[in-house]
């Protein structure tokens, strides 16, 4: 089975494609390479285009010979989207929308689809769950609700058996130019800045590592699911537990930081965690990693790394 990774050499698509080739699949990565590189695939059996989502010649020349498609590709950024929503639509929309006709024109059916959790649903009372209605805060909120409804509509007008996993906040090793909490705050840490917090630290998010994320993708390819499905711990922890985590795994290697709080952003979720019965269910999804062993294992590839940010 060959399966295409769009956004292969970001944070997600490298780690996927690493898992998907261990579990004896044939990997196609598609990726602009703005934040990716082929370095990122170093030493492992891909086939790689360089090329973008909105041009509709690379999608299909990615397509062609493919089984299945796993789409990661998308600017992920909230506040950025709110600074500039038209970048965000032109990637999101725009981009997946060329996808999917070429897949409908190329004959390929499955589909694996890269949701957001909190950002699709605006401010509500946790925990979120697949039924509830969403009401996204931000462009990029929006842009992947958008997403999800085309998914659904060529699924019932052309029979595509289309799945969008709405993700948590994802972490873990490869997380090169990542924004993320995680992934940021390593690397602040690893320079001796301040970490900057938002709002009080109150704010809560469901962590999950990276390879558990690949598990429940791999799982949704080969059982053939479709709709929307939620991919977390189902387990919310506020940021500043999270940073006394950090303070405890920095403060090994004789490591200590500094926090600065500041006021809170508009068009962030400030609390947000799901519940995942339903990936349980269909997907037999259920994750192993726990917060501290993850962020021990994430911090420990950074140090390890040459980069000149650090």
């Amino acid at each position: 089975m060959l399966i295409l990774v769009t956004g292969g050499c970001g944070f997600v698509g490298v780690n996927l494609s690493h898992y998907l080739v261990a579990n004896g699949y044939r990997v196609r990565a598609l990726d602009n390479m703005v934040l990716g590189s082929p370095d990122h695939l170093e030493g492992l059996d891909v086939d790689l285009i360089e090329g973008d989502i909105r041009d509709v010649s690379t999608v299909e020349r990615a397509i062609d010979g493919v089984d299945a498609v796993v789409h990661l590709a998308a600017d992920t950024r909230v506040i950025p989207s709110i600074e500039n929503p038209k970048f965000n639509f032109d990637n999101n929309v725009i981009g997946t929308f060329n996808l999917i006709e070429s897949m409908r024109a190329a004959g390929v059916k499955r589909l694996v689809n890269a949701s957001t959790g909190g950002a699709i649903l605006g401010e509500v009372d946790p925990p979120v769950h697949e039924g509830m209605v969403p009401e996204p805060i931000s462009p990029y909120g929006a842009s992947k609700l958008a997403c999800e409804g085309y998914l659904s509509a060529y699924a019932g007008s052309y029979g595509m058996q289309a799945a969008s996993l709405r993700f948590t906040n994802v972490y873990g090793p490869r997380s090169f130019h990542k924004g993320s909490v995680v992934a940021h705050f390593i690397k602040q840490i690893l320079k001796q800045e301040d970490l900057v917090v938002y709002g009080d630290g109150s704010q809560a998010r469901d962590y999950i590592y990276v390879d558990d994320l690949c598990q429940g993708i791999l799982a949704c390819i080969e059982r053939g699911a479709a709709g929307v499905i939620q991919l977390g711990t189902g387990i919310p922890t506020p940021l500043n537990d999270f940073i006394e985590i950090l303070r405890t795994v920095a403060g090994e290697d004789g490591i200590s930081f500094n926090v600065r709080y500041e006021d809170w952003r508009p068009g962030e979720i400030r609390h947000t965690y799901g519940l995942i019965d339903k990936a349980r269910d269909v997907l037999d999804f259920d994750p192993q990693v726990r917060l501290e062993e993850g962020i021990r294992s994430t911090w420990n590839w950074f140090k390890k790394q040459n980069s000149p940010a650090f």
